[in-house]
């Protein structure tokens, strides 16, 4: 079930679950909107010849308050909103139509799990011709959340846990990658 806009302020009033800072505007009729914030990566293509799964990714980092993004580009961004959800929430994160109607192709993997905490990495994809200037504190995105059918057995503890910036690919930290 989709939670509306009544029972995400409610469990946001009771702390049952935090999404902050919280402006008005961002509480929509079945989402909360989340804003771009001021860390940036992109992968460090100099020295590197290919990415693999089993080796961790080199990134360049970017703090600031604008970006542009070059036509055909990938970066990683945060959200400016730290979020927690309790163990029987999910929430899907999904781009903004008026962004993705420039060309902005947003994700975080499209999935938040129970149990998560942390600001929210965005894999921005940037599918124009033209550069993307996008500046920090716009809503760029927005969370829709899920209600389980009960609580997780094994909320999410994972490797992205506690994440305050943008955090590049783990996953050569996987069990499979045989490390």
């Amino acid at each position: 079930m989709i939670l509306s806009d009544k029972t995400l302020q409610s469990m946001i009033k009771t702390g049952d679950l935090v999404v902050e800072p919280l402006t008005p505007e961002s509480i929509q009729p079945a989402s909360v909107d989340c804003r771009l914030g001021t860390h940036f990566l992109v992968v460090e293509d100099f020295n590197m010849t290919s990415i693999d799964m089993d080796s961790e990714v080199k990134y360049r980092e970017f703090e600031g308050d604008t970006i542009t993004i070059p036509p055909h580009t990938f970066l990683l961004a945060t959200t400016m909103e730290w979020v927690k959800l309790p163990n029987d929430l999910t929430a899907f994160v999904e781009g903004r139509s008026s962004i993705g109607r420039l060309g902005l192709f947003i994700q975080n993997a499209g999935w938040v799990d129970p149990g998560f905490e942390g600001n929210i990495t965005l894999e921005l994809y940037n599918a124009n011709s033209l550069p993307i200037t996008l500046k920090a504190g716009r809503r760029i995105c927005q969370l829709v959340f899920c209600k389980m059918d009960q609580e997780a057995l094994n909320p999410y503890r994972g490797k992205y846990q506690g994440q305050k910036r943008s955090v590049g690919s783990r996953v050569f930290k996987d069990s499979e990658s045989g490390k």
